[in-house]
């Protein structure tokens, strides 16, 4: 009889790299050290829980097909186990997702001083959202009940479908999850490998990054005006006497110390704050609502520091680059602490680091982009005739070989469902409803950072349950995973007929990213969905958006533009615009 110890081995293992993987994209986003273990403890396990999905659903399909030849048998655990680690990463993703780090994001941008305030704060914000959720998940338990009578099972469907997404607006929200899920991944399947194209090329990626320059300079201005307010509020409020208690002056002071500014700068910034509308009494919540602006105001600021820090440091290294090519030596200068790993490689020589950036990356960029297109073609493809001609499916080629899954087939497997994930993914920055919040290196706000870990968990099921229908129905209904959530989902019309007609909906984000249809809606209801930090429709681009852009850039460089906020260190040769004209390069 056969055993599973070297598979037993081989996810322990690879949970172990899981966990060290999330610790390193924590430490790159959040300051270890002075981050609460209540903050960091729910983000780790809400980044745990998607990653090992992409590990338990191959070895579920292993487990399910398990081949006799142990020479080509895939890493495969007993189904007891496997049924037990579906339910512990269903239920877990559902409390984090559902009540724990909705509750924590609240409790951190409540700004109140003392934890019970917090809490009850939080409770507050959370529990009219939840009401509305209870309200349209009881309608949808009547619907399941009409169609299957009142049944263990039907409650059971009913709860794991709509738990399946936190953003239900009905009784199977696993629908709306679904939806929300491919719209971000169909996206991200086109702008991704656009993206890296685009990259390719060191002038036109100058002239994006020069047109770009305008906007985030802008917005960066705009966030320090903000803060600036603020703060000369709270700078007059530390002057005033009359109408505000002993704790309350306590509490003033601790919000003063938590912005970390000199008593001269609020001192100096009470001429600002003369036509402040400050209520004759001071409250608890007037106090936690200006600690909850203070706050967001900090993290905006320091959010689009990093970003124009980041851009001009790009404007930078790509100058560099063109520069290079006529005495083919490349020198960054001193590197910044927080540059990528590349230019902090001494060993490399002038000429064999111009080699390396204006030779091998474009190169690379360009292929990684063709192979990812044709990845992005086939996710498509097989979306839309899985269920029409299921035979032609490009995935079921590369998953499932004569009925088996061998360990081969289990990491394609692994990466087709990676690229999934990470398409979605790469869509955040682009979308523009989600408010304020953004990932900053090493100063992500606390609520960002639970936000964007609860929205992580809530793709990963839906894009799992997706990627199995990709697969022959003798195989994925085959799985521990079908039936402990697929069939729950299939119980009523509503969940068959929708697996039957939704593939297509992924056309909608495809052809609206690929012809830019957002900059087209954007011309005519002057709304923008999606920030195009790409250069979406470069023709729009004007001469003096990208050369207001390079003077930008260019007093930044020279510390001539009174900011001072880069970090980075310029290369010894001062940047100067300095692009190869297009047609002297074809004629070259």
């Amino acid at each position: 009889m056969s055993t599973s110890i070297g598979s037993d081995v081989f996810v322990f293992i690879s949970l172990l790299l899981v966990g060290v993987f999330v610790l390193l994209l924590l430490r790159h986003f959040l300051p270890l050290r002075s981050t609460p273990a209540y903050i960091l403890v729910p983000i780790f396990l809400a980044l745990v829980v998607p990653v090992s999905i992409i590990l338990l659903l191959p070895v579920d399909l292993a487990s399910s097909l398990r081949s006799e030849d142990e020479a080509t048998r895939g890493v495969w655990l007993p189904e007891t186990v496997v049924l037990v680690a579906w339910r512990i990463t269903y239920w877990l993703t559902f409390g984090l997702t559902w009540f724990i780090l909705p509750l924590l994001g609240e409790y951190i941008d409540s700004g109140y001083r003392a934890p019970k305030d917090r809490f009850l704060y939080s409770l507050r914000s959370n529990g009219r959202y939840q009401l509305i959720i209870l309200v349209c998940g009881i309608g949808g338990l009547v619907y399941v009940f009409l169609q299957n009578g009142f049944e263990g099972t039907s409650v059971k469907a009913m709860v794991m479908a709509y738990n399946s997404a936190a953003d239900a607006r009905n009784s199977l929200a696993y629908c709306w999850g679904l939806i929300f899920a491919i719209y971000l991944m169909g996206h991200g399947l086109v702008a991704v490998p656009r993206r890296l194209y685009r990259n390719a090329n060191s002038s036109t990626r100058l002239r994006r990054i020069q047109s770009q320059a305008p906007n985030v300079h802008e917005k960066l201005m705009n966030s320090i005006t903000a803060l600036e307010d603020l703060e000369a509020l709270l700078g007059q409020l530390r002057q005033r006497k009359n109408g505000i208690s002993r704790d309350h002056q306590e509490w003033i002071e601790e919000i003063a110390d938590g912005s970390n500014l000199p008593e001269t700068r609020l001192m100096s910034t009470n001429a600002q704050a003369s036509n402040a509308a400050i209520p004759a009494v001071i409250t608890d919540r007037y106090l936690a609502e200006l600690a909850r602006k203070l706050n967001r105001a900090r993290h905006k600021r320091l959010r689009f520091i990093d970003t124009w820090d980041n851009l001009v440091q790009d404007a930078i290294d790509t100058q560099a680059i063109l520069d290079s090519s006529a005495s083919q030596k490349l020198d960054f200068g001193r590197p910044s602490p927080y540059s990528p790993f590349l230019s902090h490689l001494t060993i490399l020589t002038p000429y064999i680091r111009y080699i390396l950036h204006a030779r091998l990356l474009p190169t690379t960029r360009i292929t990684l982009a063709a192979f990812l297109s044709l990845a992005s073609t086939c996710i498509i493809w097989s979306e839309l005739i899985k269920f029409l001609a299921p035979q032609l499916s490009i995935i079921r080629f590369t998953v499932v070989t004569h009925s088996t899954v061998h360990f081969a087939n289990q990491i394609t497997a692994s990466i087709w469902m990676l690229y999934m994930l990470l398409a979605a993914l790469a869509s955040f920055p682009d979308i523009r409803v989600w408010g304020n919040r953004a990932l900053v290196r090493r100063n992500t706000y606390g609520e960002s950072a639970t936000w964007y870990a609860g929205q992580i968990a809530k793709l990963t099921v839906p894009l799992a349950y997706n990627f199995l229908t990709f697969l022959p129905p003798d195989v994925h209904r085959e799985t521990v995973f079908y039936k402990f959530l697929g069939q729950l989902i299939n119980l009523t019309p509503l969940g068959k007929g929708f697996d039957y007609f939704f593939p297509i909906f992924i056309l909608v984000p495809v052809c609206a990213t690929l012809f830019n249809l957002y900059g087209r809606a954007k011309g005519i209801f002057r709304f923008d969905i999606i920030e195009d930090d790409d250069g979406e429709g470069e023709g729009t681009t004007t001469t003096a958006g990208w050369r207001e852009g390079r003077d930008l850039i260019a007093r930044e460089t020279t510390g001539s533009s009174g900011l001072r906020l880069t970090n980075q260190h310029p290369p010894r040769n001062q940047y100067r615009d300095n692009v190869p004209n297009r047609d002297s390069q074809t004629a070259a």
